[in-house]
């Protein structure tokens, strides 16, 4: 009874629900769209001769369709995340983790297995 909408009648406090629901999604839509094109993409730099051996041993293990590059810098907050840097190369090995949530990819950083978040990838 000390809710602003306890007097609503119950389906028009789903609908209101429902349409606020709806306006909060299309604002982080268009913030996400105005992120990307202000965020740069990730400077190619040359790689040195140790960077250039793992990408070759990724290539060779995963094929060149399957890397990818870090957008910006991951630390793993959970238990088999990676913590990678930004530019570092990656072969996919999953688009998904354990429990199926397709935001967190499994992949090979040349060593370490891990999980980093989908949205931090990039095809290289």
């Amino acid at each position: 009874s000390q809710l602003p909408h306890s007097h609503m009648p119950l389906p028009g406090f789903w609908k209101l629900m429902e349409d606020t629901l709806q306006q909060s999604g299309a604002q982080l839509r268009t913030f996400c769209q105005k992120f990307e094109m202000v965020m740069p993409s990730p400077v190619s730099q040359p790689l040195n001769p140790a960077e250039e051996r793992k990408v070759l041993s990724l290539v060779s293990r995963h094929g060149p369709d399957k890397l990818y590059q870090v957008t910006s810098n991951t630390s793993g907050n959970k238990d088999l995340d990676l913590t990678l840097q930004r530019g570092q190369i990656v072969a996919l090995l999953q688009s998904m983790d354990t429990k199926g949530n397709t935001s967190r990819w499994l992949v090979d950083a040349g060593g370490p297995r891990g999980f980093v978040p989908a949205a931090k990838l990039q095809p290289y």
